[in-house]
C-alpha cells in the first residue's frame, strides 16, 4: 500500500509547502530547510534543499522564487480513490463518521467478496444497529474528553447491571470482531463489551470518578513447547497473532513459545491452546497447566 505511505508522501509535502510560498513570494535558504524538516525528515535536507537552490529540479531560482504561477495541489489518483471506496464500504466506518466524500463512480479496490477470514466467530458487534452507533459515538467522545459514563449492560447470568466507568480505550478484537471499551475508573475499572451495553449516558452524579491508573486486567503469560508439524509453528503465530509474544527454536522442529494476555482472556487461550492438540504442550504456570487439564475433564465427561 505504498500509494498512502507517509515515508514517500513526506518528501512530495515538504517541496509542494515550499513552493505555495514561493508562488507568494522569493524563500530564503533558511526557510527551505525549516519548511523541510517540519514537513519531512532531519536527513532530508541534505537531498531537498541543494536540488531546489541549485535549480537540479528548476522549481526554484537563485533568488527564491519559482517559475510555477499558481500553487501546487496534491489530487487523489484512482487508486486512492478506489482504496479508499474500499475502506468506507466497510460497515464500522459508521461508528465515526456519517459523512462519505465523494469519490465519484470508481469502483472499490476490494470487496468482502473478494477475501476469506476464517477462525474467526460469526456473532460480531452489530457495527449498522443506530442504538450500537450511538453507544459507540459517546463513548468514544468520553474517551477523548475524559468524563464518566453510567451504564447498563446485560450481565453473564442474562440480567442487566449498572456501573459507572471512566473510558480509557476502545480495543476491537478481529477474531471475535467485536469491540471492547476498557475503563479506568477507582471502583469500576475492567473491560466491557460494546454489544452488551443496554444503554448509556453521561454520568451526571454527584460522587466523582477518578482514575486509578490501571486501564487493562492483570497481564499474565502463559509458555509452551511445540512441534513444527503440518505447519504447526506458522498457524500458532497466526492464531495467536494480535498477542505480545516470542518464539525461541529450541531443536530441530522444536520451539518455545511464550504469550502474553489479559486475565480476562484466559479462558479463551486455554481454548485456542487446546485446538492444537499434541502439537502443543504447556510448561508453564503450573496453574494454566491445571486448566487444560480441567477443560479436557469437562469435554471428556460431556462425551466430547
Amino acid at each position: 500500500m505504498m500509494f498512502f505511505s507517509e515515508l514517500y508522501s513526506a518528501y512530495y509535502n515538504a517541496v509542494a509547502g515550499i513552493l505555495k510560498e514561493a508562488v507568494k513570494r522569493p524563500v530564503s535558504k533558511s526557510e527551505i530547510r525549516g519548511m523541510i524538516e517540519n514537513h519531512a525528515f532531519g536527513e532530508s535536507v541534505l537531498k531537498i534543499e541543494p536540488a531546489l537552490t541549485e535549480e537540479q529540479w528548476q522549481l526554484l531560482k537563485k533568488d527564491g522564487s519559482t517559475p510555477i504561477e499558481h500553487a501546487p495541489s496534491m489530487p487523489m489518483t484512482t487508486l486512492e480513490k478506489r482504496w479508499l471506496k474500499a475502506v468506507y464500504s466497510d460497515p464500522r466506518i459508521k461508528l465515526f463518521t456519517d459523512e462519505e466524500p465523494d469519490l465519484g463512480d470508481v469502483e472499490p479496490l476490494f470487496t468482502a467478496d473478494d477475501y476469506s477470514v476464517f477462525d474467526k466467530y460469526s456473532d460480531g458487534d452489530p457495527f449498522e444497529d443506530e442504538k450500537y452507533i450511538k453507544t459507540f459515538r459517546l463513548i468514544l467522545d468520553a474517551i477523548k474528553n475524559k468524563y464518566p459514563l453510567s451504564v447498563y449492560m446485560t450481565s453473564r447470568s442474562g440480567g442487566v447491571s449498572h456501573i459507572v466507568m471512566l473510558p480509557y480505550c476502545l480495543e476491537y478484537s478481529e477474531k471475535d470482531d467485536k469491540f471492547r471499551v476498557i475503563s479506568a475508573s477507582s471502583r469500576f475499572g475492567g473491560t466491557v463489551n460494546l454489544g452488551r451495553i443496554v444503554s448509556c449516558e453521561r454520568y451526571s452524579g454527584k460522587n466523582r470518578i477518578r482514575s486509578n491508573g490501571k486501564t487493562r486486567s492483570e497481564k499474565r503469560e502463559v509458555e509452551f513447547e511445540l512441534i513444527d508439524q503440518r505447519s504447526a509453528l506458522e498457524r500458532v503465530l497466526l492464531h495467536f497473532a494480535h498477542f505480545e509474544k516470542e518464539a525461541k527454536k529450541t531443536g530441530d522442529n522444536k520451539y518455545k513459545v511464550r504469550i502474553l494476555y489479559d486475565k480476562d482472556d484466559e479462558s479463551e487461550i486455554v481454548i485456542r491452546i487446546l485446538s492444537f492438540g499434541p502439537m502443543v504442550r504447556v510448561i508453564s504456570p503450573g496453574y494454566f497447566t491445571d486448566l487444560i487439564k480441567e477443560r479436557l475433564e469437562k469435554q471428556k465427561s460431556c462425551g466430547l
